[in-house]
């Protein structure tokens, strides 16, 4: 990661959720809030703080790993549940969180105990634009003089705002503290990284708070329209999963000097392409071609959009072709890996009877006893297989090979098929050839 002389210039909003403050849950490896807390999304209850420290090996200890103590102020919103829920899975690291339900004394104590403080409190939408001094700029000044006398004053790993460039209330707030977190660190020798970041994405994200991508996101997986003035108007992005890896190398490698940093990789998207995509996403439970979304903005888009999904919309389903010879199920289309499907045989039925010039398709019996003949098309030369659920065994058909596939056991046969093209009605590379 390299470090930055100063800072990039688009703007995002920080997050938080109201919460309310009820104790602690402490285990090695993690701190964690006990009792109820507001229905906002990302806000961890003592049911999942159970399960996450379940997570933790039992082999772990005070004595057996060396411990850094980690601050996280504003934990109960957006980015402070992904730190939270991600740090509780990092061997070697305790976790204390602040929230402004807490008393400033609360935060005196935990900064003392702190070897690094991930500074994430703050607002954007409040009431009166005066909280936008009290909790950006003030709090960040009483975290500072807290940290300040300290036996050992902690790193602080601030985040500000691309809007941190612009003359409004929100802006200044947010300048405001980053001159507050330079000169604490002129003053004590601490580290501290400042990042202006982007608009946040990922799940645990607020509508008509975090940013346009949440909003939108939730907006098309709940059938809500979307508000468009410019389709032009570009955003940058940033995923939580990558801040919470960057925030992770900073708690591991202590860069120094500190100062402006940002996160990589981060993604340039208009609000037209964005509300695009996502409308893809949407009509993928019909069209079966959610897109590209293993890898980049859309993997990230993706994610952000199915974290919005309520819980009756956790499933769908497909339609299915039965003919007297059993069932066909089509599951998923790629725009460039092709297709994946099952089907079903009935006990003496054979499917196929067919060959391809370029299609190659992969079988797999998950269930049933199958036999499986191939003629080459040009010599007529022979071959045959038998396969069954029992052992997982791949069977490809070879282009310029008829094939076919038997039911020769007394059940049902299941069978998954990988096609590596799309099906296109009108150039289907399939030709009839019984063997």
């Amino acid at each position: 990661m390299s470090q930055r002389c100063r800072p990039p210039c688009d703007p995002s909003p920080s997050s938080r959720h109201p919460a309310s403050h009820d104790g602690e849950y402490r285990h090695y490896g993690c701190i964690f809030p006990l009792g109820r807390r507001s229905s906002g999304l990302g806000i961890l209850s003592p049911q999942s703080t159970n399960s996450l420290v379940a997570h933790l090996p039992q082999s772990l200890s005070p004595e057996s790993l060396p411990l850094t103590r980690v601050l996280i102020t504003g934990a109960d919103g957006f980015i402070g549940s992904n730190l939270l829920v991600r740090l509780s899975e990092t061997p070697g690291v305790v976790v204390s969180r602040f929230t402004r339900s807490e008393p400033l004394e609360v935060l005196r104590r935990l900064v003392a105990e702190a070897d690094f403080v991930l500074h994430f409190a703050g607002v954007n939408r409040p009431p009166s634009e005066d909280d936008f001094t009290t909790v950006n700029r003030d709090l960040t000044a009483t975290l500072c003089e807290f940290a300040a006398v300290a036996t050992s004053p902690p790193g602080i790993a601030f985040a500000s705002s691309m809007h941190a460039v612009r003359d409004n209330a929100y802006g200044r707030s947010k300048r405001d503290a980053e001159d507050v977190l330079l000169e604490y660190s002129a003053r004590t020798g601490a580290p501290v990284w400042l990042y202006r970041f982007p608009h946040v994405i990922g799940k645990w994200s607020r509508p008509n708070y975090n940013s346009v991508v949440a909003t939108f996101c939730y907006n098309v997986a709940h059938g809500l329209p979307l508000e468009i003035h410019d389709p032009d108007f570009p955003l940058r992005i940033v995923y939580i999963d990558d801040l919470v890896e960057e925030m992770l190398r900073l708690i591991h490698e202590r860069p120094t000097p500190g100062g402006y940093r940002e996160v990589i990789p981060n993604y340039a998207i208009t609000v037209g392409d964005l509300a695009e995509r996502l409308r893809v996403f949407h009509a993928s439970r019909k069209t079966l071609m959610p897109g590209e979304v293993g890898d980049g903005l859309d993997r990230a888009l993706y994610a952000t959009y199915l974290s919005h999904l309520p819980p009756e919309q956790f499933s769908y389903v497909l339609g299915a072709h039965d003919d007297p010879r059993g069932r066909f199920v089509e599951m998923l289309r790629t725009p460039s890996a092709g297709q994946l499907s099952f089907f079903t045989a009935r006990p003496g039925v054979t499917r196929g009877g067919h060959y391809h010039h370029t299609k190659n398709e992969k079988f797999l019996v998950v269930h049933g006893h199958a036999r499986f003949r191939f003629q080459h098309v040009a010599t007529r030369a022979n071959h045959e297989l038998f396969t069954s659920g029992q052992r997982p065994e791949i069977v490809d058909t070879v282009p310029g090979w008829s094939h076919d596939i038997t039911n020769v056991g007394d059940d049902d046969l299941i069978v998954m098929l990988w096609a590596n093209e799309r099906f296109d009605p009108e150039k289907p590379d399939t030709y009839p050839r019984p063997l």
